[in-house]
């Protein structure tokens, strides 16, 4: 595996900086990009990582080099990129590790109107491209000059501000009181500008940008990492706390008793909202989401439709469907009026709004939604995730209803399980539901002795 290999992932470039991820690979990428994006201007941005200021310059100037142009809009949350590479209709790139730790930089990218860029849609040509470049192959480009004048410098935070405030009617947002855990991270710079002018009671935790996360890591999905604005949410008598990832796309809800929302839990809730406003419309949702999701759609008018894992694959549904609103139970939430780009700014904003509108506290408001249990994500090292995937097939035939999206999903009525291998390691993902706490141990049990049989099989 070369260096080139070790970075490119399934859905964008991440790794050490600047130890794999140099300035001269994020050279040569933007060369790479820049012939592949097809457009004689993108759009760039960054998070507040150290690292990005130089990462990025080195970037621009490989796009350069190919005789594209850059509109630079600095600073930038993950939606904010998208929302950019929307309204510019360019092709853009954000230079973020989102919830890794400090020593890590990536590079997340899409084409114009915010469409996905992806292992099968573009990516392994860009990574080609790029090491022809490393290798010294387009020699003529790289000793030519550098036309900085063709970059531009835009300030959109304003409009993204407008923008992500259009999904909810501001009119009847009541006063309540919010905190947000930005930890550090970019919802220090968006959520002040978002809620600004918001009649909201805002708190925001950990609010300097700080790439080095001094307080606590920027990954809201580990419960140890949002202790600290669950003590908030009790000390101050708030409504909602709100935890945000380290490039602030994604966001975790906390109800005014502490207790956390699940993805799946927030994606009911903003899929109720969704269609009241847009009634039978169709509303995505991820195969690892509780069965609860697709009953709300049902039960709301809507249409509901299974994805696989993935932004890319849900934007590319959200295409074929026309779906208003798209869910992922890892706390991605994806709206057509967004350019079918992910924002956890939105799905926020259309809770509080559904608060205010009810006149109900979330920790009441959430209980229709709350009908099952979960194992929460548990991951098996195997030596053939595909080898066991298929001896666990085997295993329960005819038992229960199979589905083959993403790996394997077994319906038994009562519970259901899927298995998935890892993109990236040797892992079996596995995702369980039941109707208690009791059925969800005894069922992981009994599946985790399946997958144990069948590696020892395999060995």
């Amino acid at each position: 595996m070369d260096s080139l290999d070790k970075i490119f992932k399934a859905y964008d470039v991440r790794g050490l900086a600047p130890e794999e991820l140099t300035p001269e690979v994020a050279e040569a990428i933007g060369y790479a990009f820049g012939q592949f994006a097809a457009s004689e201007r993108i759009v760039v941005g960054r998070d507040m990582r150290p690292s990005g200021i130089a990462l990025s310059e080195s970037f621009i100037s490989g796009a350069n080099r190919a005789g594209v142009g850059v509109d630079e809009i600095g600073l930038c949350s993950t939606d904010m990129l998208y929302f950019a590479s929307g309204r510019l209709n360019e092709p853009g790139v954000t230079f973020t590790a989102s919830h890794n730790p400090a020593a890590y930089n990536g590079i997340k990218m899409c084409l114009a109107g915010a469409k996905p860029v992806g292992e099968a849609t573009g990516l392994g040509e860009i990574k080609e491209n790029a090491r022809r470049y490393l290798n010294g192959e387009f020699k003529e480009v790289a000793d030519s000059g550098v036309n900085a004048s063709i970059n531009n410098k835009v300030d959109l935070l304003e409009e993204f501000s407008n923008h992500i405030r259009s999904f909810v009617d501001v009119s009847k947002l009541a006063p309540l009181r919010i905190v947000a855990d930005t930890a550090n991270g970019m919802g220090g710079y968006v959520v002040p500008s978002v809620f600004g002018s918001l009649p909201f009671d805002l708190t925001i935790l950990y609010g300097e940008l700080d790439g080095n996360f001094p307080n606590h890591p920027a990954d809201p999905i580990q419960p140890e990492n949002i202790a600290d604005l669950k003590n908030a949410v009790v000390s101050l008598n708030a409504d909602v706390g709100l935890a945000f990832d380290g490039d602030a796309d994604r966001v975790f809800l906390v109800d005014n008793n502490a207790a956390p929302l699940s993805g799946s839990l927030t994606t009911a809730l903003v899929a109720k909202a969704m269609l009241e406003r847009s009634p039978g419309s169709t509303v995505l949702y991820n195969l690892i989401c509780s069965k609860a999701v697709p009953e709300v759609i049902i039960e709301s008018g809507g249409v509901p439709v299974m994805t696989r894992v993935g932004h890319s694959f849900i934007k590319d549904v959200m295409a074929e469907t026309g779906a208003v609103f798209g869910g992922e139970h890892s706390g991605h939430y994806y709206f057509r009026d967004n350019y079918r780009a992910d924002s956890g700014m939105i799905a926020a904003l259309i809770i509080l709004e559904q608060i205010s509108k009810s006149q109900t506290p979330l920790s009441e408001l959430r209980k229709p939604f709350e009908r099952y249990c979960d194992s929460g994500e548990v991951n098996t090292r195997v030596s053939d995730a595909h080898a066991v995937i298929a001896f666990i097939k085997n295993a329960y035939d005819k038992r229960a209803r199979a589905t083959e999206i993403d790996g394997l999903t077994l319906d038994f009525g009562d519970w259901w399980f899927n298995v998935r291998p890892s993109n990236t390691e040797p892992l079996l993902r596995l995702n369980l539901e039941a109707r208690t706490q009791e059925e969800v141990a005894s069922k992981l049990a009994e599946v985790l002795a399946v997958i144990s049989k069948a590696d020892s099989v395999r060995s």
